[in-house]
């Protein structure tokens, strides 16, 4: 308070001061001169004004520089003593949090990010959407039946429109289901061919590898010994009956069909993990069985090639595989 009031006062003396630097006295003043006084002369003037404007000017200059360093100090005490505060609440908060070096506020280490290897993230990712056992064999039922389906209507109503005159294939007559004994070799060379090839692929062609691997994965992980006979056969036959069975007499027993129908067969592959080095290499075994058809003119030879190259796939995946327990989600 009384720091205050003599302020009050000295602005209002200040303010009341006339426009010349010199007073009554002839004694100019200026804050040097009233810095340099000494207090014994200043008590000593009989002059009570200066001596008031003296005691104002000391008690500007005490209050701009004492009060304002002692403020910073303090300020600057009381951060320190927060911050310390801060950090030892939140050493309460989690015990394991240890102090580090001070480019890591945190105690803990900067590390950086590992690589991530494509092919351990797909495998993992795969894993997360193996489907069940269940739910494989009732997919497999459901979907090989609906395509069996599509080629019975395809070559029976080719049959009844030939009967009747219309100028359409007869698929059943094109592409029957009469069997040869050197059928046999023409199934053999298929196997052959189409297992020698993925073994090859899977060795030399990393992306097919990556999505083959996710689609056996997918499917093949819960599913028990016998389980891959049902599901090697039951869509080898039913694909068989609609694109070569089917589809490449309707359009004609040619290469050129064979090569449609093939690319339709691959692409119809893609998805499920499997990228489009998968559908290539679906459509490459689709012409395989579609010139083995013309040659034959039998459904029997593709039938049986598809269905024992899925097989063996599966088998050789099966022991392949580290753990062979069962995972289902």
């Amino acid at each position: 308070m009384c720091y205050l009031a003599m302020d009050c006062w000295c602005r209002i003396k200040l303010r009341n001061l006339p426009s010349s630097p010199y007073l009554h006295s002839g004694t100019k003043y200026e804050l040097p001169y009233f810095q340099s006084v000494v207090p014994t002369k200043l008590f000593a003037r009989e002059n009570t004004f200066q001596f008031k404007l003296t005691i104002c000017f000391l008690f500007h200059a005490f209050r701009s520089q004492g009060f304002q360093a002692n403020g910073r100090v303090y300020a600057s005490k009381s951060s320190a003593k927060r911050l310390r505060k801060a950090k030892e609440q939140q050493k309460i908060v989690n015990p394991q949090l240890t102090e580090g070096p001070p480019d890591e506020p945190n105690g803990a280490p900067d590390k950086k990010p590992s690589p991530v290897n494509p092919i351990n993230n797909l495998e993992s990712s795969a894993l997360i959407a193996i489907a069940s056992r269940s739910s494989v064999l009732q997919a497999c039922t459901v979907t090989s039946s609906l395509i069996a389906f599509g080629g019975v209507i395809i070559r029976q109503g080719s049959h009844l429109a030939s009967s009747q005159g219309w100028p359409i294939v007869d698929c059943s007559s094109e592409i029957s289901f009469n069997f040869e004994m050197w059928h046999l070799q023409l199934v053999a060379g298929l196997v052959i061919l189409i297992s020698s090839s993925r073994f090859l692929l899977l060795r030399t062609w990393s992306d097919f590898a990556e999505s083959s691997e996710a689609s056996n994965q997918q499917v093949l992980t819960s599913l028990q010994p016998l389980d891959y006979a049902f599901v090697a056969f039951l869509p080898g036959i039913s694909e068989e009956l609609f694109f070569r069975g089917a589809l490449l007499p309707l359009l004609g027993t040619n290469f050129i069909s064979a090569t449609a129908v093939a690319a339709l067969f691959g692409i119809l592959h893609l998805g499920n993990g499997r990228k489009f080095s998968f559908a290539i290499w679906a459509t490459f075994v689709g012409l395989a069985y579609g010139y083995a058809t013309i040659l034959s003119s039998s459904l029997i030879v593709p039938m049986a090639s598809h269905a024992i190259n899925n097989l063996i796939g599966g088998v050789i995946w099966r022991v392949s595989q580290p753990n062979n327990q069962n995972k289902e989600v």
